[in-house]
């Protein structure tokens, strides 16, 4: 498998690869899930601009999941 890119995921793009054999949805709410079960991401990710309506990830962003989730 090629090496995890940091760069602009779109969140249900982002999901699937943490998650593969889950349907897009399933993998969503896993990948939130797991978000909010780490102490501070959410509030992190909301300080770079993120909220719960936003379609992506920045890259700044995707690097607070990984260092929080491990990579994919």
């Amino acid at each position: 498998m090629d090496s995890f890119v940091i760069r602009t995921y779109g969140r249900t793009e982002l999901a699937q690869i943490y998650c593969p054999n889950l349907c897009p949805e399933a993998a969503f709410r896993k990948l939130k899930h797991w978000i909010d079960l780490c102490p501070d991401l959410r509030d992190r990710l909301s300080a770079l601009g993120g909220s719960s309506r936003s379609r992506s990830y920045t890259p700044a962003q995707v690097r607070l999941i990984v260092a929080a989730l491990g990579e994919p």
